[in-house]
């Protein structure tokens, strides 16, 4: 079975670049099921018709994030939609899930779960790691292989993430910061994992924003609202190769491709 994660979709050229690439990426890979980050649709968070697009464009889940809540009407959307989910160590009380089983075609239960994590990123959710575990505790037997998105700033976090799950998961992958990593591997005992997947969105900027503003805020300048850049865009993601019977990891192939939107 191969699962495609795709890295966090970012503005309009984001969105167009999702929409034209996706389902090339899907037939070329063979996936069988694919994850879409989309928290940064709207810059910061998602509305529904930004979410519908990418659906629309193949993605079987979507992912969230800490701008989950950015954009209000978004909420009725997650409690209807049970294939995009926020992170499940939020608040309980928090509107949508945190984690899905959903069938492949071939009839495959695959588990999906999503963490945020808690060093620098100015929210108080619940334990990350106490998280997981209640979920595969409560999980046990409905699902065949199982994937973990930790949503985090720390590359200590996640990495601890991937050796905590270890053998227990299939797959455990980050995002959140929007630049690719450079260590797609098999862990130890069979779980697939890099730090960071990337991003989907401008490939001349910061994190997709206009490289002269993010300049500028870090200079101290005076800033206007942020804007996504323009010109060539990258849909960055990864491949994970699992073995049906085994829930083991077999391979894990980055994935980077090229787009420029019309204007």
């Amino acid at each position: 079975m191969k699962i495609l994660a795709i890295g966090d979709v970012v503005s309009n050229p984001g969105l167009k670049t999702v929409s034209h690439l996706l389902r090339c990426v899907k037939k070329e890979t063979g996936a069988a099921f694919t994850i879409v980050n989309g928290e940064n649709a709207s810059g910061v968070g998602i509305t529904p018709k930004q979410a519908d697009s990418i659906f629309a464009a193949g993605a079987d889940l979507i992912t969230l994030g800490n701008h989950s809540y950015r954009k209000q009407n978004i909420v009725p959307y997650l409690e209807d939609n049970r294939y995009i989910i926020r992170p499940a160590n939020l608040a309980p009380q928090s509107p949508g899930e945190g984690f899905g089983i959903y069938e492949t075609s071939a009839g495959w239960r695959v588990l999906v779960f999503e963490l945020i994590g808690r060093c620098d990123m100015q929210y108080g959710p619940d334990n990350p790691f106490l998280r997981a575990d209640r979920i595969l505790r409560e999980q046990e037997g409905r699902y065949d292989v199982a994937l973990c998105e930790m949503h985090a700033s720390a590359t200590s976090e996640k990495l601890a993430m991937g050796y905590y799950l270890d053998g227990r998961v299939s797959a455990v992958y980050g995002t959140h910061t929007h630049v690719p990593t450079a260590d797609a591997r098999v862990n130890p005992k069979g779980t697939g994992y890099i730090t960071d997947i990337g991003m989907t969105g401008p490939k001349w900027s910061v994190l997709g924003v206009r490289a002269e503003q993010s300049i500028a805020m870090f200079r101290g300048d005076l800033t206007s609202r942020f804007e996504p850049a323009e010109g060539v865009c990258v849909m960055q993601g990864v491949l994970f190769d699992i073995d049906e019977n085994t829930g083991r990891c077999r391979s894990v192939e980055r994935i980077e491709k090229e787009h420029t939107p019309e204007a």
